[in-house]
C-alpha cells in the first residue's frame, strides 16, 4: 500500500517486527494470510485486514523481499458456511485491487492432518475425550473470579480416548454428547486455556467435504496450524485474539510441526453508523430492511462497490485508520471523505437536476442561440468534452430559485439575473405557479452577449447548473444516506440497561428515489460509471440494473461535502 503522494507506507508496530525480523535473520520473506469464515459478506472492517495483509505482501515486495500472502478460507462451521460468500470474498479481494498467492487455501484441506494432529496430542497424554454437556462444562470452567475444576473424564488412558475420538470420527455417537479438550490447566487465569474443546460432533453437510467428517474441529486449533502448515510468518489478527495466543502458541509446541508462526494483533475498526456483526447484517438481509448483503447502504464492500465507493478510496480509508493497539472508532465522514477525495480526480462531470423546475427562455431563437462544448473535468483533459446544448426548455433545480431570497442569496429570482453553467446569463422575468400555489415554471430572459463572457457594466455573481428539455434524459435516480440514525446502533441499552433492538434505529430514508434528468452524454454509460453532478455530489451507474443505452439507473455514492451533522 502507498499513501497518496505515492510515498513508501507508513511505518507501524507491526511493520517494525517486520523489519526486525528480516534484519535479524530470524525471517528471510515474509508469508501473511486474510482467512475469513464463509459466513457472510467482506464488511468494512474485512476491508482493513485485507489492506494489512496483502499491503504487507506489496510493500515488501516493493523493497527487493520474497513476499506472500495467502487467501484462506476457515470452513469449520458448516452449517453457516456457503460457497456464495467464499466467491464473494475472492471477487472483493481483487476488486480491491489485490492478488493472492497460489491457489485459494481452506481449512478443511488440512482436516486430515488436524486429525492426525489430535491423535498424537491424545497418545502423548495432552487430550482427553468429554462427556460433560455444555452447561456442566461451563460450570466445570469457573470464571474470572473462580479457577476450574478438572473434568471428570480426564484422566482416560490415552488408549481409551483414542478408541473414544475414533469412534466420534467413525460417526458412534449423537451430535453433542462428546468433545475432544486440550489437556492444559483448569486453574489458568487465562480462561482460554483450561481444557478447551478442539472437536466436536456435528453432522452437517460440508459445502466442500460433503459427509465425509461428522466431527470438525474448532477455530483456535485449526487456524494454528493452518498458519504453520502454509508456513505463515506473522498471523495477523484483532485484537479479540489477543488472550488467545498462549493457546495458539501452546498447540503449536505440543504437536510435531516445525513452522511455528508469530500471532501479532492489532486493533479491530469499529465504523460509527455501521454494524459490522455478519450476524446482525444478515438480520437486515433476513428482515427484508435492505435489499440484500450488496445493498448500497449496508457496509460491505460488494454494498459499497454497488454504492460507487471505488477501490482507491477504500484503500485510502484504510490506510487513515492506521494500524495500532489503541482504540480504533472512525467515525462516517472519515470513509466518505476518503472515497470522496479519490473520486474528486476519478470522476468526469456532467449536470443533472434532481428535483426539477421547467425554465422557459422566452427570447430564445433557433439557429441563433448557440451551445458551447464542456470539459468532462476541469483538472484532466485527458477525459475529454462534451457538447452542452440549450432548448428553449430547461430544467433547474428547485432549490435554486427562491421567491423570497433569504440574505446573501446568489441564484435566481424574480428579477434576477445567474449564469447557465457553460452558457448564458439569465434573467427572471416571470413566475408561473399552479392553482395550489405551487412554482410550476420559470419564464426567463437571456442576454445574448454573455456566451462566454461577462455581462457589460454589472456583475453575476451566481452559477446554476442545468439541463436542456429537449436534450436530458430521464434517469432513475436513488438518493442513498447513512443506514443508521445513531452512533452505535448495536450499543444503546434502554432504561433496564439492556441492549436495544439495533433494527429499530434503521435510518426511515436512507433511500428515496427520484426521478432526475441528465445530461445526454452519459446515455451509452456502461454499469459501474462514476460521476461527478455538479453541485449535487457522486453518483454511479448501478451495477446490476442499469442498461448502457437505456433508462440510466444511478446511486448516489456520496455528496460534494459532509451535510450528515446538519
Amino acid at each position: 500500500m502507498t499513501t497518496e503522494n505515492n510515498a513508501p507506507a507508513a511505518s507501524n508496530f507491526i511493520r517494525n517486527i517486520i523489519d526486525a525480523d528480516l534484519a535479524s535473520g530470524k525471517h528471510q520473506r515474509t508469508v501473511t494470510r486474510f482467512p475469513p469464515e464463509p459466513n457472510g459478506y467482506a464488511h468494512i472492517g474485512h476491508c482493513k485486514a485485507i489492506c494489512i495483509n496483502f499491503g504487507i505482501k506489496e510493500d515488501y515486495q516493493a523493497k527487493g523481499y520474497a513476499s506472500e500472502c495467502n487467501l484462506r478460507f476457515d470452513d469449520t462451521n458448516p452449517e453457516k458456511e456457503s460457497e456464495e460468500y467464499a466467491l464473494a470474498f475472492k471477487e472483493d479481494v481483487r476488486w480491491l485491487g489485490f492478488s493472492w498467492d497460489g491457489e485459494v487455501r481452506w481449512a478443511s484441506d488440512y482436516f486430515d492432518r488436524l486429525y492426525a494432529y489430535a491423535e498424537e496430542l491424545i497418545l502423548a497424554g495432552k487430550a482427553f475425550v468429554c462427556e460433560l454437556n455444555a452447561e456442566e462444562m461451563r460450570e466445570y470452567r469457573g470464571d474470572f473470579q473462580k479457577p476450574g475444576r478438572n473434568s471428570p473424564y480426564r484422566d482416560r488412558s490415552a488408549a481409551e480416548n483414542l478408541d473414544l475420538f475414533r469412534r466420534m470420527k467413525a460417526g458412534e455417537f449423537e451430535d453433542g454428547s462428546k468433545t475432544l479438550r486440550l489437556k492444559i490447566d483448569m486453574g489458568s487465569p487465562n480462561i482460554n486455556l483450561r481444557d478447551p474443546v478442539f472437536y466436536r460432533i456435528r453432522r452437517a453437510h460440508h459445502i466442500r467435504t460433503g459427509d465425509k467428517w461428522c466431527i470438525y474441529p474448532m477455530y483456535d486449533y485449526t487456524h494454528c496450524i493452518s498458519d504453520a502448515i502454509e508456513g505463515v510468518t506473522h498471523s495477523l489478527c484483532s485484537l479479540e485474539f489477543e488472550d488467545h495466543r498462549p493457546l495458539y502458541d501452546w498447540v503449536l509446541d505440543n504437536i510435531s510441526i516445525d513452522c511455528h508462526p508469530q500471532q501479532i494483533e492489532f486493533s479491530r475498526l469499529e465504523l460509527l453508523y455501521a454494524i459490522t456483526s455478519k450476524r446482525k447484517l444478515n438480520q437486515l438481509v433476513v428482515d427484508g430492511l435492505v435489499t440484500g448483503w450488496d445493498d448500497p447502504r449496508m457496509p460491505t464492500i460488494s454494498g459499497m462497490r454497488r454504492r460507487g465507493y471505488s477501490p482507491a478510496g477504500l484503500r485510502l480509508f484504510a490506510q487513515r485508520c492506521g494500524v495500532s493497539k489503541s482504540e480504533n472508532i472512525i467515525d462516517y465522514s472519515v470513509l466518505e471523505g476518503a472515497v470522496r477525495e479519490m473520486l474528486e480526480a476519478e470522476a468526469p462531470r456532467v449536470m443533472a437536476v434532481l428535483d426539477p423546475i421547467k425554465v422557459t427562455l422566452t427570447n430564445f431563437e433557433a439557429g441563433v442561440t448557440s451551445s458551447r462544448t464542456a470539459p468532462f473535468h476541469p483538472h484532466h483533459p485527458e477525459f475529454g468534452e462534451r457538447e452542452v446544448p440549450i432548448a428553449p426548455q430547461l430544467y433547474i433545480e428547485r432549490d435554486d430559485f427562491a421567491e423570497v431570497p433569504p440574505a446573501g442569496w446568489q441564484r435566481l429570482t424574480l428579477g434576477s439575473e445567474v449564469r447557465l453553467r457553460y452558457s448564458y446569463v439569465i434573467k427572471c422575468d416571470e413566475v408561473i405557479k399552479d392553482a395550489a400555489g405551487n412554482v410550476v415554471e420559470l419564464k426567463c430572459s437571456i442576454d445574448p452577449a454573455t456566451l462566454g463572457q461577462n455581462p457589460v457594466g454589472r456583475k453575476v455573481k451566481g452559477v446554476i447548473h442545468w439541463v436542456s428539455a429537449e436534450h436530458a434524459i430521464e434517469a432513475d435516480v436513488r438518493l442513498y444516506d447513512r443506514l443508521f440514525t445513531v452512533e452505535r446502533p448495536d450499543a444503546v441499552r434502554g432504561a433496564d440497561g439492556q441492549y436495544e433492538d439495533f433494527r429499530q434505529f434503521v435510518n426511515p430514508t436512507s433511500l428515496r428515489t427520484v426521478t432526475g434528468y441528465v445530461e445526454a452524454a452519459v446515455r451509452d454509460a456502461a454499469p459501474e460509471t462514476r460521476y461527478q453532478f455538479e453541485r449535487l455530489g457522486y453518483f454511479v451507474t448501478d451495477r446490476y440494473e442499469h442498461v448502457a443505452g437505456g433508462r440510466p439507473v444511478f446511486n448516489r455514492t456520496v455528496g460534494l461535502k459532509d451535510s450528515w451533522q446538519k
